[in-house]
């Protein structure tokens, strides 16, 4: 077995990569540019990149390279931009790499395919209908279609993951500057923040990743994956003061003044991402796969605040 990893430098790419390395499974790294680590470089993917270096003698393909989501897209028309290369890219390789005699693909998804929120206690799970709320979900959704279709076509074993938020050492964005503002013993609004929200830390995602490139199970199915405990914006910072050996400062500000302020502010989106539901359930993952997370919450904040 050879695995091709697309988005080989990123952050969930390179971590993949080295656990691949340490397990001793041989490995053909693709990034956009040339340079260590990378074994092939393949510049802009969408519908016309050429994958026939980096599929030589692959047998699974695990695609990780996207137009990730961003926050304020200055784009024109985002969902065409996305579309280039979450849908029309992915299909591309995905229609090379059946020809090339790839055996399984493996999707790196978004739980966005199913929304932005969950209802209290009311968890996402494979069987809920999609339902998109933004250009980055639709385009993720419209790929998982287009892979599914190809499957039907080739043959060749399609395996589809939808990770939450994913967390943990080098995370960029505003986890990344949610774990400063902590580090820092900034005082901040949400002491009264109870939802509950489904986190995946990197360890837990790249452990579940390399067992769907190989278990007999995975094939043509799709997942959710997470650490299998939920935790509110409140606990989540308490966790993080606890982890990093500083106090947690937080102020018990009501949700109603929290939204309010983000409305009027611009910061609408954001205030939902923190005090709003999002859960998934991973009883699939775990029944079908006999997978459970080999890293706590707790442990996979410690090693994101030590970092």
């Amino acid at each position: 077995m050879k695995v091709l990893v697309t988005g080989a430098t990123g952050f969930v790419g390179d971590a993949l990569c080295r656990a691949l390395v340490k397990k001793k499974v041989p490995l053909t790294r693709v990034g956009r540019s040339s340079g260590f680590p990378i074994n092939v470089a393949i510049g802009n993917m969408d519908e016309a990149t050429d994958w026939t270096a980096a599929l030589e003698e692959c047998t699974v393909v695990v695609h990780l390279a996207a137009r990730v989501h961003v926050m304020d897209d200055t784009a024109p028309d985002p969902l065409a931009v996305f579309r280039t290369v979450n849908v029309m890219g992915t299909m591309n390789l995905a229609r090379q790499a059946a020809s090339a005699g790839v055996k399984r693909f493996v999707f790196i998804s978004s739980v966005k395919v199913n929304g932005e929120l969950t209802q209290p206690g009311d968890a996402f799970t494979e069987a809920d209908a999609p339902h998109p709320q933004d250009a980055y979900g639709q385009s993720k959704h419209e790929a998982e279609q287009g892979l599914r279709q190809v499957s039907q076509e080739t043959g060749m074993e399609v395996v589809i993951i939808r990770p939450p938020l994913v967390y943990g050492p080098g995370v960029k964005a505003n986890f990344a500057s949610l774990m400063r503002a902590v580090k820092r013993g900034w005082s901040l609004p949400l002491g009264a923040v109870h939802n509950q929200r489904s986190f995946v830390a990197i360890d837990n995602l790249v452990d579940f990743i390399v067992t769907c490139i190989s278990h007999p199970q995975a094939a043509n199915q799709t997942f959710f994956v997470s650490d299998g405990h939920d935790l509110s914006t409140t606990d989540l910072i308490r966790h993080m003061a606890l982890s990093a050996g500083v106090p947690s400062r937080l102020i018990p500000v009501p949700m109603w003044a929290l939204r309010a302020g983000g409305a009027l502010i611009g910061k609408g989106d954001v205030v939902q991402r923190l005090c709003g539901n999002l859960q998934i359930d991973i009883s699939k993952s775990q029944s079908l796969l006999g997978w459970a997370p080999p890293v706590s919450i707790e442990e996979g904040l410690r090693r994101a605040m030590s970092a």
